[in-house]
């Protein structure tokens, strides 16, 4: 199996680099995150003017028709610059829904539009008490003489306080769980938006016999939600080493240029030691992630691969950035220098569809599956 990416490949991650490296430095991303909406819908114009918010959407869509591999080189750029732009919660999961599961005229409507940035979407799944990998909703779906309605609470929605549609999913009547499109603006929602622990935005969704339109045949949505949730960590884990590899960069250059009883820091062998020790927790989680996207590159949906990936990327991510944090000193925690805001991001991506102890126990519990298992 190859892991170079062609020329084309190549040329879609150095295009999406060269946006990002100009639209954001930590100054620039830390006044765009104050902000209310919490990104920069100019840098959203031009995404959609290169076809990044329609890669993951067929040609007959208004997208590209790319793969994962274009996808998580994309992502890997968004990690390191930390971009706060919806790519994921506004275009990907919630789009390759509506392609997978919409009708032909609902794909044809929706889809075009988003591909332009004319549209954002959002996908409400996780609710009040809830923890990934509980995939049970409690929102209920009723279907009455005009149509469907949704009763029920979402939250977080992830950066759905600025969705013009959202897929909701909702216990149908006769069972299974039912995709449906929300309009937030409707009678019966309550949307309230707030800012989450790593400075994007999130919002949760109250509704009262809202009304919705129901995304496809309306049968069990179950198995589609979970291939668009390991389709989501992939490119979670993609964003992660983009962030990671930033992390360490930076760490290098401080050890590099901060001094210490008249010497740079990287003359202690000590703070060498464990800066390649943050080298090999990061080319860890970099095969691990490779392995997902190639994974989903052949078809493969697999969730266990899924955890696989997802806990190397949330052991390594931790490492990284308490390393970087450490060996930075008081300045790391600071709101004004970047490693911060690194460690924030990877600390959100770690929690984001399951931690290491979630997948952990997933893995775990599927051991006796397996003639044998090596330590």
């Amino acid at each position: 199996m190859d892991f170079q990416l062609t020329e084309e490949q190549e040329l879609l991650r150095d295009t999406a680099r060269d946006l990002l490296s100009r639209s954001y430095d930590p100054e620039k991303r830390n006044k765009v995150i104050e902000t209310d909406l919490g990104w920069n819908r100019d840098v959203w114009r031009q995404l959609a003017e290169i076809g990044l918010l329609g890669l993951g959407f067929a040609e007959e869509d208004g997208g590209m028709g790319a793969g994962p591999v274009e996808t998580a080189a994309v992502f890997t750029e968004i990690g390191r610059r930390l971009a706060p732009e919806p790519l994921l919660d506004s275009v990907l999961v919630p789009g390759w829904l509506i392609a997978t599961a919409g009708s032909e005229e609902q794909r044809r409507k929706i889809l075009p539009q988003v591909a332009e940035g004319a549209s954002l979407l959002a996908f409400a799944h996780r609710e009040p008490g809830t923890r990934w990998p509980d995939q049970s909703v409690a929102t209920k779906a009723v279907q009455a003489d005009t149509g469907w309605r949704l009763t029920g609470s979402k939250n977080p929605v992830l950066h759905g306080d600025c969705a013009d549609t959202i897929v909701v999913s909702a216990k149908l009547p006769n069972g299974g769980i039912g995709l449906f499109l929300l309009d937030p603006n409707a009678t019966g929602v309550v949307r309230t938006g707030y800012s989450t622990y790593d400075g994007q935005r999130a919002a949760q969704l109250d509704m009262s016999d809202a009304a919705v339109e129901l995304l496809g045949a309306g049968t069990d949505a179950t198995a589609r939600i979970e291939a668009a949730q390991v389709r989501a960590q992939d490119a979670l884990c993609a964003e992660a080493i983009g962030a990671m590899e930033e992390a360490l960069r930076l760490t290098s250059e401080y050890l590099k240029t901060r001094k210490q009883f008249g010497v740079p820091l990287a003359k202690f062998q000590t703070l060498t030691q464990r800066a390649a020790d943050m080298y090999v927790s990061l080319e860890l989680a970099r095969s691990m992630s490779t392995y997902l996207t190639m994974c989903l590159e052949d078809g493969r949906v697999d969730p266990v691969i899924a955890s696989r990936a997802k806990l190397q990327i949330a052991r390594s991510a931790r490492h990284i950035g308490q390393e970087a944090i450490q060996m930075h000193g008081g300045i790391g925690i600071t709101t004004e220098y970047p490693v911060s805001h690194y460690v924030a991001r990877l600390t959100a991506i770690e929690q984001t569809l399951g931690g290491a102890r979630e997948h952990l126990q997933l893995l775990t519990a599927r051991l006796g599956e397996y003639d044998r298992v090596e330590l």
